[in-house]
């Protein structure tokens, strides 16, 4: 257990990269590939100048969809409505659902009438925030289906081509807070105006990653966003090129680094999964299942499946079948005047931890109810210094191409 070493060296079908051909009588895709700072240099760059961390690590084992759930709500269990597809859930052990794999959200617009669709119960940080009265929003490649992109497509078929080929733009069970009632958006709505943004309105806070751009030049900027870049810059694995994702985002925070509200603004940069990008180190188990979906002990078992092991800071037992985890180590960085300089935390963290921070900052400490993991994650304070005495990181302004540093953090 826990040697982290049978990771597949080949998966999927031929074609680039890599550049050399299959094995006899099979089909080869990149699994175990290596980017260092001379070919992703701006977010090493980032790290040089900025915080990261070594210790993070996805909520629980799973794909995207598993790990956007818990980045908004900690909480994976609790499947209030589902619709047939391809089998995207495993039983909870007390009648209730977990996700484990990618269904789409129930209602979606754009969701695949041949994939699971699922809706889910219980709350997330965004039903949080608007109870509170703070701005938020969620900002999708590809939400504005009014848009006809340069190349003709529009509506759910919008499309872009990066290094790594053509690809849709908008990925339903990528959207953050299509999954829960409250908090969805499933005719994508517009917003009435730019004003709107953030706020409660026709679009109930979810919005194109263009309607991003126009909110801050107006002035608009939400206390919380969060981002998903056009699918072909989301640097996810066979469809996106690290390259492409690395424009993104050194694009996005070029643009807020010019902005008067960048004096108060964190960015944090996270992944959703590992998709199969290896990593050696071994994460703590903080919630035990046995379930069909479970493999990390044994087939079936991720430990005995009968108690929640407590993780930092625990004090709840958030113990459902399906929701093994910690899972895989994943990057974590935050780029912030606030954050600490070429600092490395080794704090144990997780995807909920950035939940545990906004209700910390805008929500006087709440936590989810539910068993959602907010109330086991590692804190991110560390990766900051708010030490008002002390000087602030000024701006990096980076090549989006090459991410070569062009000006600024001179201090």
């Amino acid at each position: 257990m826990g040697l982290m070493d049978l990771f597949p060296a080949n998966t999927g079908s031929a074609g680039p990269p890599p550049s050399t051909p299959p094995p006899a009588g099979g089909t080869t895709g990149l699994t175990m590939g290596y980017y260092d700072g001379n070919t992703v240099t701006a977010l090493w760059n980032y790290a040089q100048h900025f915080a990261m961390s070594d210790n993070s690590y996805g909520t629980t084992f799973g794909p995207s969809t598993p790990g956007l759930m818990n980045l908004v709500a900690g909480q994976t269990n609790g499947v209030a409505q589902h619709i047939n597809g391809t089998g995207d859930e495993t039983d909870g052990g007390s009648g209730t659902l977990t996700v484990v794999g990618d269904p789409d959200p129930l209602n979606d617009v754009c969701a695949n009438p041949t994939r699971n669709q699922v809706q889910m119960s219980g709350k997330n940080i965004g039903d949080m925030l608007t109870d509170a009265g703070v701005t938020w929003g969620s900002f999708m490649g590809g939400f504005d289906l009014t848009i006809k992109n340069a190349n003709g497509t529009t509506n759910c078929s919008r499309s872009s081509t990066g290094l790594a080929g053509t690809t849709k733009d908008y990925i339903p069970h990528h959207a953050f807070f299509q999954y829960h009632s409250l908090t969805a958006n499933p005719k994508h709505t517009r917003p009435s105006s730019i004003s709107e943004i953030g706020h409660d309105g026709p679009a109930n806070h979810n919005y194109d990653i263009n309607d991003f751009w126009a909110a801050v030049k107006a002035g608009n900027l939400p206390a919380v966003s969060f981002i998903k870049a056009p699918a072909y810059q989301d640097g996810h694995a066979g469809y996106s090129d690290p390259l492409d994702e690395q424009t993104f985002i050194v694009n996005l925070i070029n643009f807020l680094e010019k902005t008067p509200e960048w004096a108060s603004t964190a960015v944090i940069i996270m992944y959703d999964d590992s998709d199969g990008w290896y990593d050696h180190q071994m994460g703590p188990i903080v919630n035990q299942s046995t379930s069909p979906a479970d493999a990390l002990t044994g087939p079936g078992t991720c430990g005995d499946g009968t108690t929640a092991l407590p993780g930092p800071n625990a004090t709840v037992n958030a113990h459902a079948q399906g929701r093994c985890g910690y899972g895989p180590r994943l990057p974590f960085l935050i780029v912030s005047s606030w954050a600490k300089k070429n600092f490395v935390d080794h704090t144990v963290t997780d995807q909920s931890s950035v939940i545990h921070f906004i209700e910390d900052n805008w929500l006087d400490s709440q936590r989810l109810p539910g068993g959602s993991f907010d109330a086991l994650a590692g804190p991110i304070e560390g990766m900051f210094n708010f030490d008002r005495d002390e000087g602030r990181n000024g701006p990096l302004f980076l090549d989006p191409a090459t991410g070569l540093k062009i000006s600024g953090d001179e201090d």
